[in-house]
């Protein structure tokens, strides 16, 4: 027997009760280490005997390698848990979720178990048997990947340290800096601030000033925060801009040979009014059989970007053009994007083509690709291009009319076979001189975009699908596609049961989502729940992405689909281009999982694209609206709904403002997560995605980019009249 079982208790009817309870208490807190103490109070024993028995059974424990024993005399679990890696969504400042990937639910870890980690860290983490909600719970046990080091912030300066307080709101913690790193920063400066020491527990992570951006709320402070956060390159490096500067500008004779002449058929450009890159260009030629000749040329760009080179490698790590509210962040450097690519009128210009013979019914007769050379005759702008289409009168009037018929005809063609008709309404700033929003307008599409944009979903489409042909059986062509999945049938469901909230109805079998969400498309037009039901829509589906793997585009409802006609803008174009001409050069399958690399890489780098246009925009909305607070009543729609508040996005100014829980002082209101709703405790009132509401704008935050917002009616519905929401 040993020594410290030798005073044992002979027995004791709850030491086996005492065993099963240590045991999980220990193993619901994994890499945690308890005295014998702590364990006996965590599991409620207060009597000497039971005390004395419990400690005993730990040595029991203990000895059965149960648990374990650490050098300071603490015992832990020996449980070996499951450890999972995910990364990290601090969506409140007390807990945050970790995202695992693979259809399993994201995992509830609360703000005290992340170790140091801070939103977008790969994480490991260990669950607990405990759950929160629908969600599994665990403890972070390492910090696998930091997401990034440096942070945007504004200064606050004290006598002996400063602190910078981060914009982005998913950082929850401000950076402490010690004097010598503050770098002459002043208070209210914007700053980039690098962490150099992650704290863990109530400590701050330590950082010092790299650079500062200007006064918090200037336009261009803010704008390079934005770009900050999200990593964007503020100009390009000198040896890039040298490397453009060196090609030659001229067109040889011999490379004009190589090439399908257009210069002399009626060619044009149709962009917005403010583009400086051209793309892209239309050719149209009547033909002797009565059928119509429709070239789309696309900007030749890897004839003038080799493969090796460094402004290769510089596309490809910035993978797309940024598109900010007040600039363009490009993907090549001006001389290239602006001079050498873009298709301006009365120029000269290569270009790789998709050319059609279409008949009257826009059916494909036969369909050639290939490189090309072409002679603009004109830039449309989408407003004048449009007036022709209208009036019937100006430049190429029929060629519009003709290439407009064509363009309902492919899009008809395209909603029989099954896409979906999303058109989300994205809006647009007048700023003044010194970049202050002087109003939100929401941008309108008509025929002269929906023009351009079928033919080149017709160009795209026939170019993945000529390219996945071209070899039969398994064997197929290494290829970049743009690929789109069939939407989660659980999210589907979701949408379905919100939609029902206003009346309208949606199908989830998988065969008929697409007709069904058409006709709610239809169905809200001009209603003030569009946006609303759009945006949800869209969230609903899954996100479309670069692949090697041909999957298909479900949105779009086609087979084989590419990105092909925006090689000045977008990276993956570039390798469309060089992978279509090896092939027609009857080269034979390249290395696909180089190719795989480059299409994740490019997904990500559009993904924060697309996150820094959206900080943007809210930037110049809260910029907006701060000049809104006061006594002013907004129309609103609750566009999302937390634990922490409700959203409310405005009707006419697009802008979305939270009303916080706080601030609803007429009851406690309680978070609703499957019906999408809070609900007063006392009164029953209930607030629930898409009902409409009326606001006032209460303050403003650009740092953080917030709008707070206020109820200036009471427009809760009872509990009784949303029973039956369908008829209400």
């Amino acid at each position: 027997m040993s020594k410290r079982n030798k005073n044992k208790p002979k027995s004791n009817p709850y030491e086996a009760k005492f065993r099963e309870a240590i045991l999980a208490f220990l193993n619901q807190h994994p890499g945690r280490a308890y005295s014998i103490k702590q364990i006996a109070k965590k599991i409620g024993l207060k009597k000497r005997d039971d005390i004395k028995a419990a400690t005993f059974t730990i040595y029991d424990l203990e000895e059965k390698e149960l648990i374990k024993q650490l050098s300071n005399g603490t015992y832990t679990s020996v449980t070996k848990e499951e450890t999972l890696t995910g990364i990290v969504d601090h969506v409140s400042s007390r807990f945050a979720y970790v995202a695992i990937g693979e259809g399993r639910p994201d995992v509830y870890v609360r703000t005290s178990d992340l170790k140091s980690a801070v939103d977008g860290d790969t994480v490991k983490l260990v669950i607990f048997p405990s759950r929160h909600g629908q969600h599994p719970e665990g403890k972070v046990v390492e910090v696998v990947k930091r997401n990034r080091t440096r942070f945007v912030g504004k200064v606050e300066l004290s006598k002996n340290y400063a602190f910078v307080v981060p914009d982005f709101r998913k950082i929850h913690q401000d950076f402490y800096v010690y004097p010598e790193d503050i770098n002459g920063a002043k208070t209210n400066d914007k700053v980039i601030v690098e962490v150099v020491d992650w704290a863990e527990g109530d400590r701050n992570p330590v950082g010092r000033i790299v650079e500062i951006l200007g006064k918090a709320g200037e336009n261009e402070a803010e704008i390079h925060s934005i770009m900050a956060e999200f990593g964007l390159p503020f100009r390009f490096p000198p040896q890039i801009e040298k490397e453009a500067k060196k090609i030659e500008e001229g067109i040889t004779l011999a490379e004009i040979k190589k090439r399908w002449d257009f210069r002399q058929v009626t060619t044009f450009t149709i962009d917005p009014e403010d583009a400086k890159d051209f793309d892209d260009a239309l050719s149209f030629e009547m033909l002797s059989n009565g059928n119509y000749r429709v070239g789309v040329h696309i900007a030749d760009v890897t004839h003038y970007v080799s493969e090796k080179s460094n402004l290769e490698k510089e596309a490809l790590d910035r993978a797309t053009s940024v598109y900010l509210v007040d600039r363009t962040i490009p993907m090549l450097p001006e001389r290239l994007s602006n001079d050498l690519c873009s298709l301006r009128p009365k120029e000269d210009k290569l270009t790789f083509a998709a050319v059609f013979e279409l008949d009257k019914n826009a059916q494909i007769q036969t369909e050639w690709f290939g490189r090309t050379i072409i002679h603009s005759d004109h830039r449309f702008t989408y407003e004048e291009a449009q007036q022709v289409l209208e009036s019937g009168v100006g430049l190429f009037a029929d060629e519009l009319k003709i290439l407009n018929d064509l363009a309902h005809k492919l899009r008809k063609e395209r909603f029989a076979k099954g896409a979906v008709n999303f058109e989300t309404t994205e809006v647009k700033f007048k700023l003044d001189e010194k970049g202050r929003p002087l109003a939100v307008v929401p941008k309108v599409r008509k025929d002269a975009h929906k023009l351009i944009e079928e033919f080149m979903l017709l160009a795209n489409k026939r170019v993945a699908t000529f390219v996945y042909n071209q070899r039969k059986g398994t064997d197929k062509n290494t290829f970049v596609y743009r690929i789109h999945d069939y939407p989660d049938p659980e999210k589907v469901k979701d949408f379905a049961l919100f939609a029902r909230q206003f009346g309208h109805r949606i199908s989830v079998d998988e065969k008929s989502i697409s007709r069904s969400l058409n006709k709610l498309m239809d169905e809200i037009e001009g209603k003030p729940e569009q946006n609303v039901l759009q945006q949800i829509a869209v969230r609903a589906m899954a996100k479309a992405k670069y692949s090697t793997d041909p999957k298909g585009h479900f949105g779009l409802a086609f087979e084989h689909y590419t990105h092909f006609t925006s090689p000045i803008r977008r990276y993956p174009d570039m390798m469309v281009h060089r992978l279509l001409q090896h092939y027609l050069d009857n080269g034979k399958p390249v290395n696909k999982k180089d190719y795989e690399e480059k299409c994740v890489h490019s997904s990500e780098r559009e993904k924060r694209a697309a996150d820094a246009e959206r900080a943007s925009i809210k930037y110049k909305q809260v910029e907006f609206m701060a000049m809104m607070a006061g006594d002013t009543i907004y129309d609103g729609l609750i566009s999302g709904v937390t634990e922490w508040g409700i959203y409310v996005e405005i009707i006419d100014t697009k802008c979305e403002g939270m009303i916080r829980m706080a601030d609803l002082d007429d009851d406690y209101y309680e978070y609703d997560e499957k019906n999408y709703c809070i609900i007063g405790r006392r009164n029953r009132k209930i607030y629930t995605l898409g009902d409409q509401v009326r606001v006032k704008v209460k303050k403003t935050d650009i740092d953080r980019r917030l709008i707070d917002l206020v109820l200036a009616k009471d427009t809760a519905k009872s509990e009784l009249h949303k029973k039956n929401p369908a008829k209400g």
